[in-house]
């Protein structure tokens, strides 16, 4: 048995391609992800490596806040490591809880892409997962709690991109499957976006933004997101347009084995031409042909009826035909229960200031 050494590491390149080897590599746990979060919001990285010997079998990119003289601590969808191997599992979340004691962190969270189950909850395809549900015993018995911040979607739907391409549409539904060709049809025509596409990808979001009252970043956000990852070869845009003019969008992050839709937009104009749904498949086609074994959908409802806000996004996603796939969400180790009962008190009140800040900002 090996004892667990650990490593941080700093060079880049040497983070990314051994995060790559590894199962439930994630493009948040990327440097680049580290990067944006530590430019943008001020979380600084601190990126571990562990080691069995000389072999790297986990990896985290934690997330670091200070809280006055304490701190907060989040792995963004990790950490990366084989959650089958038991006493793996338990060595890593040993490491991690006695870093959380030793930063005197009033919690530290984790929300790795670790399956509960698949399928709509009570439906004929809902199916536990072996994996899945010993990782969230693992972490009930050690005291880790339910996240009341799930700060990324707890369920998505992802997409088998080993099905050859007559296979991906014939499963779509019918109404689906039309709506991709009438895009076509209509005189829809998607590119490659670039890095000269900026300003076009952020209007047509800060756009959508307005119609479907989310509330939006500035303009310099999310083009250090965009352009850090558009030029590290971690993200790809793709634009559709009628007679050159750009209608609709999709922005696509992708790592290891996955490829994301991680952002979306469209005009007010032209919707009847429906851009969405080629551009949907286009992204499909794209993953795929790069060798993307999945394309994960990125959200899905928490409550799967009409009373969850992500039903109609739902409704439209669930036309493609992937599976639902339900992730374990996110859960908090703190060494203290009184600071960390203290903070969730208060947290809903700061962060509903900082939404109503946003907004005046934003209007």
């Amino acid at each position: 048995m090996f004892v667990l050494s650990i490593e941080r590491i700093q060079d880049k390149d040497q983070w990314n391609n051994r995060l790559r080897t590894l199962p439930y590599a994630h493009v948040l746990q990327t440097y680049e992800w580290g990067e944006f979060k530590r430019i943008t919001t001020g979380w600084q990285p601190q990126r571990l490596a562990f080691k069995r010997g000389d072999t790297v079998v986990a990896m985290a990119s934690v997330g670091v806040r200070s809280v006055g003289p304490l701190k907060v601590m989040y792995i963004a969808k990790g950490p990366a490591m084989d959650y089958a191997d038991a006493e793996l599992v338990n060595e890593v979340l040993d490491n991690l809880q006695q870093m959380a004691r030793r930063e005197h962190a009033i919690w530290l969270k984790i929300d790795p892409d670790v399956v509960v189950a698949t399928g709509v909850p009570g439906d004929e395809n809902d199916s536990p997962d072996m994996t899945g549900n010993a990782f969230l015993q693992a972490l009930r018995e050690r005291g880790w709690r339910f996240s009341g911040d799930q700060v990324q979607f707890r369920n998505t739907i992802t997409i088998d991109l080993s099905q050859d391409e007559d296979t991906l549409l014939a499963q779509m539904s019918g109404n689906t499957r039309r709506k991709v060709r009438i895009a076509g049809r209509k005189g829809v025509a998607v590119r490659d976006g670039t890095i000269a596409d900026l300003h076009i990808l952020y209007d047509l979001y800060r756009i959508t933004g307005q119609r479907d009252g989310f509330i939006i970043r500035s303009l310099s956000y999310y083009e250090q997101a965009w352009r850090a990852f558009i030029e590290a070869g971690l993200a790809h845009a793709l634009i559709a347009e009628v007679d050159g003019r750009a209608i609709a969008h999709v922005i696509l992050f992708h790592f290891g084995r996955k490829c994301w839709y991680f952002y979306g937009a469209s005009s007010n104009e032209e919707r009847q031409r429906m851009p969405n749904y080629l551009l949907q498949w286009e992204a499909m086609r794209w993953a795929k042909s790069r060798g993307y074994a999945v394309y994960d959908m990125w959200g899905a409802p928490d409550v799967f009826d009409e009373s969850d806000a992500m039903w109609g996004v739902y409704q439209f996603k669930r036309g493609f035909r992937g599976t639902v796939t339900r992730y374990i969400g996110a859960y908090d180790y703190s060494p203290s229960t009184m600071l960390y009962a203290g903070y969730t008190k208060l947290w809903p009140y700061a962060l509903n200031l900082m939404k109503r800040r946003a907004e005046l900002k934003f209007f």
